[in-house]
């Protein structure tokens, strides 16, 4: 396999950017013209003496916005752990470097667009789960990777990673056109990655979590639900649970991904908004899209649903179903599991009723697993295709059941676990194991919902607390503010950021960013502020007698209270939508 150099220098004169190689033995120079914004090979010899130099740990692309071309690079890493002998790494800091030396040719209003646009492509890159592996591909699965040919084998990290989990795919586009430059890129995958060393019965393994979030219908939780028309599911996730000992290895894979149809359920200031199906869609054609691709990539499908059966969601159980029905797969089964009923008054031993009915099913599935020769014992030859709304806390927790199943086969298999012991009775291991689970959930949720996951506290300790009670409450209350009021720019940024939306630097109108709310976003507020506000002080300040008092207290508590039911019934205007977001993500 052809690597990526992992180590480089900047150096940046007024006309080009040079990246220097520093790999052993290594002599390339990426130049980069700032006017022209041509990509060139060049040896050490061609870097001016005068330039500035900055150590940098990669590139994660280019963009262009409205003052032009700008170099994204990764400026601060840190290791995760090594795997088969390969490290692993989380990028932590970037920098943005513009390739204009001056936006003084921009207008006012141009500029305040760029300085937007900028925020954007920093808010993507502060959320936290960026990783990359400069000599492995970290976007395909182990079973994947053993079923490759010669010919892949030989490609570029670039050209051989599943575009599906490639995050900066649209950044490195330039990269993608001239192969001799594919040597200076790496694929980023976003998501999480755990690695853990531990020890059973004094035997040493290494243990990894890997979840990989796909870029196609990327964004937040309100606004991306359901699919698009190729097929591509919202909040889909590959999850691929690895176990290494004595240079043999296992692997589990889950899927999830929301309900694979169209509906939505855009924010309007209700705590949960109604999830509305499309009526004037086809669903059975993106529907069939989306599971004859997951049949193709990973063998029979068992969609667990496990969304309420009562209430909003119920409609949506239903849709499913039927469209199961309707498709007649042989490959594909469909078992419902109302989690929320089942597991009510803190029953949450419960689940493992579900556990127990897929059981049969999981076995049959398998796993992938390697010996310490090399040679393939097994392969998985379906998956679970797990969700609840979001795809998120239901959604771990069951994921978490069924990995840990198939890890006790697999150590016992190994010889790790003695004949008869249980993963739940390794005090040590179960601890880094639900602990992983649980900074999965929090990882997955923070880049979907905005905030860490529900029910982590079950989790991470086996059982639901009262604390878990009050932190979820508190995560769901957080969760109300960002998805009505910030998540239209996390959209518009994701979008941004994966080419969904492209800058034309060349208009000088009015642009998506600059459109102006209607007169009730601030109006109706103030007024509601206003008369809640002097209704309080009508209490406080009481008057010559009390007929007088309430008739003011009554005033002004019946305008507020007015106000405030405008606001909710025209709750869509409210919210931050996003400008920049294309019409199919919107429907």
């Amino acid at each position: 396999m052809a690597t990526a150099y992992e180590r480089f220098n900047l150096h940046a004169s007024p006309e080009k950017f040079y990246i220097e190689a520093c790999d052993d033995g290594s002599n390339d120079v990426l130049v980069i013209d700032r006017v022209s914004t041509e990509m060139t090979l060049t040896g050490i010899k061609d870097i001016p003496p005068s330039g500035v130099t900055r150590p940098i740990c990669g590139i994660m692309g280019t963009i262009r916005l409205v003052a032009g071309m700008y170099l994204i690079v990764i400026t601060r890493k840190r290791k995760v752990g090594n795997l088969f002998g390969h490290t692993v790494w989380k990028a932590v800091e970037f920098d943005m470097i513009s390739y204009k030396k001056t936006i003084l040719h921009l207008t006012d209003s141009q500029m305040q667009d760029n300085k937007t646009f900028l925020s954007m492509i920093n808010s993507v890159l502060n959320t936290d789960g960026f990783y990359f592996c400069t000599d492995y591909d970290l976007t395909h699965t182990q079973q994947r990777l053993a079923n490759t040919s010669p010919d892949f084998q030989e490609m570029s990290l670039l050209e051989r990673a599943d575009q599906r989990f490639v995050w900066n795919g649209y950044l490195l586009r330039d990269f993608f056109a001239q192969p001799e430059l594919q040597k200076f890129a790496f694929p980023v995958v976003h998501g999480f990655i755990a690695m853990k060393p531990c020890c059973i019965n004094g035997k040493i393994f290494e243990w990894i979590l890997i979840s990989r979030r796909s870029c196609f219908r990327a964004g937040v939780r309100y606004y991306v639900r359901g699919i698009d028309s190729e097929g591509h599911a919202a909040n889909f996730v590959e999850t691929e649970q690895i176990v290494q000992y004595n240079n043999s290895r296992a692997a589990f894979v889950q899927t999830r991904g929301s309900m694979p149809f169209f509906w939505s359920q855009r924010p309007n200031l209700k705590y949960k908004p109604k999830p509305q199906i499309s009526g004037t869609t086809n669903h059975l054609d993106g529907f069939q899209r989306h599971f004859d691709s997951q049949v193709l990539i990973y063998g029979k499908q068992v969609i667990l649903n496990l969304v309420n059966q009562k209430g909003s969601e119920l409609p949506l159980e239903q849709a499913f179903a039927k469209l199961v029905n309707t498709m007649e797969n042989g490959m594909i089964k469909y078992i419902a599991f109302d989690f929320h009923k089942e597991c009510s008054k803190m029953r949450w031993h419960r689940l493992q009723i579900l556990v127990d009915a897929v059981a049969e099913m999981q076995d049959e599935f398998g796993y992938f697993m390697l010996n310490s020769d090399g040679r393939v014992m097994s392969e998985q030859s379906g998956t679970f295709r797990s969700n609840c709304m979001d795809c998120l806390d239901r959604t771990n927790v069951i994921q978490s059941l069924l990995a840990r199943r198939s890890l006790q086969s697999q150590l016992q298999r190994m010889g790790v676990l003695h004949v008869g012991q249980k993963i739940e009775e390794q005090a040590d291991f179960e601890k880094i194991y639900k602990n992983a689970w649980a900074d999965n959930a929090n990882a997955c949720a923070k880049q979907y919902a905005g905030t860490g996951a529900l029910k982590t506290d079950f989790t991470r300790t086996g059982k639901r607390t009262q604390w878990g009670l009050v932190m979820d409450g508190w995560n769901s209350m957080i969760r109300y503010y960002k998805n009505n009021f910030s998540d239209g720019f996390r959209q518009d940024s994701i979008d941004l950021f994966l080419g969904n939306y492209t800058v034309d630097e060349s208009v000088e109108g009015l642009t998506p960013l600059r459109v102006q709310k209607d007169w009730k976003f601030l109006t109706l507020p103030i007024v509601m502020l206003v008369a809640f506000s002097m209704c309080i002080i009508c209490l406080l300040l009481a008057g010559d007698t009390w007929t007088e008092t309430l008739a003011y207290v009554l005033f002004w508590g019946t305008a507020s209270a007015v106000t405030a039911a405008v606001i909710l019934f025209n709750g869509k205007e409210f919210v931050d939508a996003p400008k920049l977001v294309q019409k199919e993500k919107m429907d």
